[in-house]
């Protein structure tokens, strides 16, 4: 007679024998090198299995792109649910060991993004809707920055939310640029999804949420290089990235043209122009990671100099399958393990995590949406712009996550800032259908959403 697969007994069965396999081999408990890559692709196949299964879900129950479903897997693989339901499972699958493994490789799944995020740029979005892409910006930095004043100082006097002996301003400007941030990849892909990218509240949306992402990553900068230990670690880390950045925008486009008209000649990216590429990216993410900010910044910066036409579709067509499904998904569950729901753990913890997703809502949305009512936009194109610009996805866990790992931050607001930025992924889209999607739809102002544009 075959078991009840849905019987608890039978899965407990199965989770200690998973136990037994990865517990250590080696020495006094020690892992042994072979114990690593055991580890490793059990990991990754768990990750993948798992993101792509509650992206699936995500997709199918609350109508939300594949990506976002993948920032919630990554959490679902954490302490907060299933280190919860299966403690000694999840200490032998992620054991404190591997994770300097996994680092590694979700720094490189979220570098090759960033890289391919910044082949698409397009510098036009600064130039068109001038001046009410620059006030809706405006506002949607400045009330961040006002709140972050504001919050601050009570969030220094709890004891864990930032490291030990963190000046105030360093605290407030870290603050002001993680609730000012839009994630502006999440924002091109919900514009082109919606069939906004002609519309003018897409392409105003779009140039507000360059300049806020811009500015954001500006002071992450300055924030990162004034915390290092001297005013020497801050002048190699901001004079670095300052002549990385010129070369590459001056020089380096310039150089990198032989590569675009070789893919155009060939009609395809060779492997060789690939690995050029490709060893051009990780050299970009080493010199901005050496000078002390952080690789995804040479990732970018290296990216909107690439030549455009043939040769960065052929890129994203050799790597963005690998980096998407197989790489990022390492950074979202890196992101989830340092994620601990459960230190959130007193009625003043609770209400400070509220307060801080409430404050990040109002200061960021509702301010977007005054500025472009102020610039002569109608209340539901206003109330568009401000749910579309309050959504912060991954680019807020790229910013969270360097917070950690520099020690600005502990895990309690960590996780705090974790939330905050699922939930206000998960509502931009629903909320934007809400307030002006289907009228636009009924009016005939848009189209509909193709069946493809959640996949």
């Amino acid at each position: 007679m075959l078991p009840d697969l849905f019987s608890p007994s039978v899965w407990g069965s199965v989770v200690e024998a998973f136990t037994t396999v990865l517990a250590p081999h080696g020495a006094k408990g020690a892992m042994a090198p072979g114990d690593f890559s055991v580890h490793f692709f059990l990991q990754l196949a768990v990750i993948i299995g798992t993101c792509r299964v509650v992206g699936w879900l995500g997709q199918k129950l609350l109508a939300q792109p594949q990506v976002v479903g993948e920032m919630i897997a990554g959490v679902v693989l954490g302490p907060s649910l299933l280190g919860l339901l299966f403690p000694d499972f999840s200490a032998e699958l992620f054991p404190k060991e591997t994770k300097n493994v996994l680092y590694a490789g979700a720094q490189l799944g979220v570098g090759l993004y960033m890289f391919l995020v910044g082949t698409t740029f397009r510098g036009d979005h600064f130039k068109s809707n001038g001046k009410s892409a620059f006030a809706v910006s405006l506002s949607g930095i400045a009330a961040p920055f006002l709140v972050a004043v504001a919050i601050t100082p009570m969030l220094l006097g709890v004891p864990g939310l930032f490291a030990d002996g963190l000046p105030a301003s360093q605290a407030t400007l870290f603050l002001g640029a993680c609730i000012a941030l839009t994630a502006f990849p999440m924002l091109a892909r919900i514009i082109n999804e919606r069939g906004l990218s002609e519309s003018a509240l897409g392409t105003l949306s779009l140039t507000a949420g360059a300049f806020d992402d811009a500015a954001s990553w500006c002071v992450l900068a300055i924030v990162l290089a004034v915390f290092g230990a001297g005013p020497g670690v801050a002048v190699l880390a901001i004079g670095g990235g300052l002549v990385f950045a010129l070369f590459v925008i001056l020089i380096g486009r310039k150089l990198l043209v032989p590569l675009g008209t070789a893919v155009e000649r060939r009609g395809e990216m060779s492997h060789t122009i690939l690995a050029v590429t490709l060893g051009l990216f990780c050299l970009a993410a080493f010199i901005m990671d050496a000078v002390g900010i952080h690789a995804i910044f040479g990732g970018f910066i290296l990216g909107t100099a690439m030549p455009r036409g043939l040769f960065v579709a052929e890129l994203k067509k050799k790597v963005e399958p690998v980096a998407v499904v197989l790489l990022l998904p390492m950074f979202f569950t890196y992101s989830g393990l340092n994620t601990r729901m459960d230190v959130v753990n007193s009625p003043q913890l609770l209400l400070i995590a509220l307060g801080v997703l409430a404050a990040s809502i109002v200061a960021k949305g509702v301010a977007c949406y005054a500025a472009a009512r102020l610039c002569g936009e109608d209340n539901s194109t206003a109330l568009g712009i401000g749910a579309l610009m309050n959504s912060r996805g991954l680019m807020e866990l790229i910013i969270i996550n360097i917070g950690l790992q520099k020690g600005i931050i502990g895990p309690t607001l960590f996780s705090m800032l974790v939330l905050m930025a699922i939930v206000t992924t998960v509502m931009a889209t629903p909320l934007f259908e809400l307030v002006y999607g289907r009228k636009a739809r009924l009016s005939g102002a848009l189209g509909s959403v193709p069946d493809e544009a959640l996949s």
